[in-house]
């Protein structure tokens, strides 16, 4: 990962490995909020000359060390800097929609030094569509900017009428400050004395106005770190013996908690960072399915936020239908003025059973049916676009067909354009059916039907069964490929196979809908050399007209593919292939960064020697990060069920551990503690406490 990225609500901050922003950078740095650069160039001097880095580390996500040091500084032939002199410390941070940074000096030379140190600043304002080369549209224009004692400000009037600037502040008096952007300071340091000067950075978007009142620095980074203070004891906590797996959960979870914004409902997980640090319906709702057992609040957030946006009309630029549930939200110049469709645009055909089958098991954990009258008229919405919208043929699949100009062409979570394939190599036409969608919609239904029943509403629950199974016989006729004993990946325009063999169909273990004779076939398959690469299931079978390991969807392995995978062999009880697949991630995330599991990583097989990243894996990734969560509530076979006030556990272990300790699991109206342990052969379970109300049940 060749840049530093930092992260606070829908506040980030992209730079190189030293901190900075070069001007024009080709990879778009910059300082975003609302899907706007709000900082385009910040580029540090000593002395006229580029600082040499040390070391620069992001591992916390939400604030970053860069150590940098002087090169050797001549003038007129007489050093004037002897080279390593002084050490210039970065550390930066986001609270409260504010970048704070401070730039510390301090003199290891024996004697007594002066320096200057020189900021570059500017503002584009430019919209993440441009930034990205998606798209060109008509845009605002600057309108100049202002120095007024310790402060430098951008404005900018957009094309969507919306004033926007950024705001520039520092604590020390500059020897220059002038509307270039421009920014000097003169130290004089004696031998080991320190100096600083902080530098506070807000975008404001609105109304020109005199910008909100800046907290002090120290006041801030207090806050914010007493906000993960209060998240790291609020979740479940775990424990192993084994450090790799301890050391990916810890990733994980701080990861996780970088990658929460709260737009007013709750908070939810934007997909990824840089560019996707926005609502995702489908990502942010995979996620919090992942994060269930160590924060069912996250959940409760993402489905708050959800049905705010649901679809209300009928709207083919935006592929919005009423009871749609969101693909992405984007808040910039280009969506303002409906130059691209994302205000949100909807054209996923998971998103909306994934809102059911994600409100169903939060249920299940914690017993909260307040939501479910809450989001009432929600349900019913997502539930008729399901058998109106989804289903426009009536032939009882769900199929997506892209209407918008600037939509998306294959709306599930395989959205790459030659994701869809025959086996001779054709790309299937839309109308699509993908097979792991009839599994969610199944598991839609029969969730809901448990919980309506529970609540006494019995006939719906009665009719929501009978649409299940209806839809189960259909699907085992429609999809079923005999003579390769595994599930095509979808049906194509006139209902033919998409024969393809990929992992798609792993989804569908989690949903239930399968019978048990075809459950093994499927495992098979995917457990067989050409799909398990020893690091992972991959995306596509070895062999296949379309497989490339290089790909981004059509070989690669993706860790949260793998992670769905592995919630429906742990609920079939399969732990022996869990476990397998569970060595194969924990391998492969020793090689990357931080041991943070990416986004995806390319597909060869262990034989060929390392796993070999793919180029622009987002990191951190929200699903990829809610990967190793997985991991935990496999091992345990832990599944919470409220309708029958029961857990049920069916523990197992890494061959490379011997303890697990889970402890402050929220489930129910109060938590869970104990402990997976292997005595002997054996693996047994030690409760430590339990005031769920639940009953749990070992397997």
């Amino acid at each position: 990962m060749n840049y530093r990225v930092i992260k606070e609500n829908d506040m980030f901050f992209l730079t190189d490995e030293k901190g900075n922003i070069p001007k024009s950078h080709p990879y778009g740095l910059g300082l975003y909020t609302k899907d706007t650069r709000f900082l385009s160039e910040f580029s540090l001097r000593i002395n006229g000359e580029e600082p040499v880095l040390l070391s620069s580390d992001a591992s916390e996500n939400y604030m970053a060390t860069i150590l940098l040091t002087n090169p050797p500084i001549e003038k007129d032939g007489e050093i004037v800097l002897w080279r390593e002199s002084i050490q210039i410390e970065r550390k930066r941070f986001i609270y409260s929609g504010v970048l704070y940074e401070t730039v510390k000096l301090k003199n290891y030379f024996p004697k007594p030094v002066t320096c200057e140190i020189s900021v570059s600043f500017d503002a584009d304002f430019a919209d993440m569509f441009i930034i990205r080369g998606f798209q060109t549209g008509k845009v605002g224009k600057r309108t100049g900017q202002t120095v007024d004692g310790n402060s430098l400000v951008f404005h900018y009037e957009g094309a969507d009428g919306v004033y926007r600037a950024t705001t520039i502040t520092w604590d020390r008096p500059a020897i220059l400050a002038d509307e270039s952007g421009q920014v000097v300071f003169a130290f004089s340091l004696h031998h080991d004395e320190e100096q600083a000067v902080t530098f506070m950075i807000q975008p404001q978007i609105g109304q020109p106005a005199m910008p909100k009142t800046i907290m002090d620095k120290d006041n801030a980074l207090r806050q914010l770190q007493d906000s993960y203070n209060e998240w790291h004891q609020s979740i479940t906590r775990v424990n192993t013996d084994y450090k790799p797996l301890q050391r990916l959960i810890e990733r994980g979870l701080a990861d996780l908690r970088v990658l929460l914004t709260d737009l007013g409902y709750g908070p939810f997980p934007v997909a990824g960072l840089p560019w996707f640090g926005v609502p995702f319906g489908r990502d942010s709702l995979i996620t919090a399915l992942q994060m269930l057992p160590f924060c069912p609040q996250v959940a409760k957030g993402t489905l708050l936020t959800m049905a705010q946006y649901q679809g209300k009309k009928q709207d083919p630029w935006r592929d919005e239908q009423p009871g749609k549930i969101m693909h992405e939200l984007r808040f910039g110049e280009l969506a303002n003025t409906n130059q691209v469709p994302f205000t949100p645009y909807y054209g996923a055909v998971d998103a909306t059973p994934l809102f059911l089958v994600l409100l169903a098991e939060y249920v299940k954990w914690t017993g909260d049916y307040d939501i479910v009258r809450q989001l009432e008229t929600n349900i019913e919405a997502a539930l008729q676009w399901i058998d109106q919208y989804g289903d426009r043929d009536g032939d009882g699949f769900v199929e997506y067909h892209q209407e918008s100009s600037k939509g998306i062409a294959n709306q599930g979570w395989k959205d790459s354009g030659d994701s869809i394939v025959h086996r001779d190599g054709e790309y299937a036409k839309p109308p699509i059916a993908l097979v792991e969608v009839q599994g969610y919609v199944y598991q839609a239904k029969k969730g809901l039907a448990d919980i309506f029943e529970q609540l006494g509403k019995v006939k719906q629950a009665a009719e929501l069964r009978q649409q299940a199974e209806e839809l189960k016989k259909k699907f085992e006729d429609a999809f079923w490929m005999e003579d390769v004993q595994f599930y095509a990946i979808a049906l194509d325009e006139k209902k033919r196979q998409v024969g393809t063999i990929t992992s798609n169909p792993g989804h569908v273990l989690f949903a239930g809908i399968l019978d048990g004779h075809r459950e093994n076939a499927v495992i098979r398959t995917l457990l067989s050399p050409k799909m398990f690469s020893g690091y992972g299931i991959r995306t596509m079978a070895e062999g296949e007209a379309g497989y490339n390991p290089m790909s981004y969807h059509d070989g690669s392995v993706w860790p949260h593919d793998n992670s769905i995978i592995l919630l429906g062999l742990s609920k079939l009880g399969k732990a022996k292939e869990a476990l397998m697949i569970m060595e194969g991630l924990i391998e492969a995330a020793s090689h990357f960064e931080y041991d943070r599991l990416p986004e995806l990583f390319c597909g060869y097989s262990r034989s060929f020697g390392k796993p070999v990243p793919y180029p622009v894996a987002c990191s951190p990734q929200a699903w990829a990060a809610g990967t190793p969560l997985v991991f935990v509530q496999a091992m345990l076979g832990l599944f919470p069920n409220s309708l029958r006030k029961e857990i049920h556990l069916s523990p197992t272990l890494l061959d490379s551990m011997n303890v697990l300790k889970v402890e402050n699991m929220a489930i129910g109206h109060g938590r869970l503690s104990l402990t997976v342990f292997r005595e002997g052969k054996e693996i047994k379970v030690n409760i430590h406490e339990n005031t769920t109300g639940y009953d749990v049940i070992v397997l």
